[in-house]
């Protein structure tokens, strides 16, 4: 039955997590968003946590615990800084995971201990500049030449792009069957015909690496095939799924810190000979902040419960991530309105904050893609 109730494994975990981000990440979130580089010094630190396989069997070098545990990660590691949780989210969720669920044996072996560890990164390119919500008119192709496939293609958008150690790509191997004919590789980063052509400026974000690539005749052996065969639209789909699950509670926790930054700030303010919070104006404001934020952590959780107990969860997951990034970018512009001047300046986390919940509503699928899913899943 679904429980409000966290346990007590998962209180220590959050503890923890909270201890590491305050003490290793809150310290490199300046330098990182100021030059827009991702601080890879943590992967390994995360590694030996066990922080990078929460989900993963313990054989692989993970814990064995559930979507909610990882989610718990996610939360507190967003609330110090969310670019910084987009590029391990990335590494985990949609670069890692894939493997384990749908790679061979061979492939977990092989790359699953390494970025577990934090010893690897790794990447997932679905993207691309002419194809976005639209996964299934992607453009990149992967043609057959004996035992090799060559692909060549261009994906734009990419997390980690410029830093991974390996790339999942996405590629036509049967362009007839539309979607089902989309195969997935496991590309490292040192194979011919792989380039980072541009490392893009973002308005948000900025301490998550973010790169154009390009593949040019970049040829592969079979062994590279996620799974060992063609066909994989299936592994791609259940990727954005868990990752969906995961950005509610991220959405969640960047509207949940802009709330505190905002509580906090009204409680010191004062104006007209009294604190801000004396005013009926702004004691609505954060109620109604609060309120949503509540809201919105309960949607993403129960989703995560859902998918920890292996039920569907495509319309949870999907409500989940539309209404938090919707939460999100209402309970951020609110914040920065109670910090007036002060919220437009950059070092007040919340100017930070603002544009960072922008992001939620676009990427992994568009609140306009959620909404489809959402009434599809409605029977409508």
């Amino acid at each position: 039955m679904l429980s409000y109730a966290f346990t007590e494994e998962q209180e220590d975990l959050r503890a923890m997590v909270r201890e590491f981000a305050e003490a290793e990440i809150a310290p490199l979130v300046e330098d990182a968003e100021r030059n827009e580089k991702f601080p890879v010094e943590i992967m390994p630190k995360l590694g030996e946590l066990g922080l990078l396989g929460i989900v993963f069997p313990e054989e692989y070098g993970g814990i064995g615990a559930d979507k909610i545990t990882e989610c718990i990660f996610v939360e507190e590691m967003t609330k110090v800084c969310a670019g910084i949780t987009a590029s391990v989210n990335a590494h985990a969720d949609l670069a890692a995971f894939p493997i384990y669920k749908f790679g061979t044996e061979e492939q977990r072996a092989k790359y699953l201990p390494a970025a577990i560890a934090g010893e690897t990164i790794g990447s997932y390119a679905i993207t691309e500049p002419n194809t976005g919500s639209d996964a299934a008119g992607l453009a990149t192709r992967a043609e057959k030449k004996g035992d090799r496939y060559v692909i060549n293609g261009r994906k734009n958008f990419i997390t980690n792009g410029t830093i991974c150690d390996f790339c999942l790509v996405a590629a036509y191997t049967d362009k007839e069957k539309r979607g089902e004919g989309i195969s997935v590789f496991i590309v490292e980063r040192e194979t011919a015909g792989f380039e980072v052509t541009r490392k893009l400026e973002k308005m948000g974000h900025r301490s998550s690496d973010t790169a154009e690539l390009v593949f040019e005749d970049c040829e592969v052996g079979e062994d590279a095939l996620l799974g060992g065969k063609e066909g994989a639209f299936g592994a791609l789909m259940e990727a954005l799924i868990t990752g969906r699950v995961s950005h509610g509670v991220k959405s969640a926790a960047i509207a949940e810190a802009a709330l505190n930054q905002a509580m906090a700030y009204a409680t010191d303010r004062e104006a007209f000979g009294r604190s801000l919070t004396k005013f009926q104006s702004i004691r609505f404001k954060l109620a109604t902040m609060a309120t949503k934020v509540e809201a919105a952590k309960a949607l993403a959780y129960k989703a995560a419960w859902l998918y920890s107990t292996g039920q569907a969860c495509v319309k949870e997951a999907s409500m989940a991530k539309y209404f938090s990034a919707e939460v999100a970018d209402e309970v951020t512009r609110e914040a920065v309105q109670i910090h007036g001047g002060y919220g437009y300046i950059v070092e007040y986390p919340v100017e930070r904050l603002y544009r960072d919940a922008k992001l939620a509503s676009i990427t992994e699928g568009t609140s306009e893609i959620q909404q489809m899913i959402i009434s599809k899943e409605l029977g409508l």
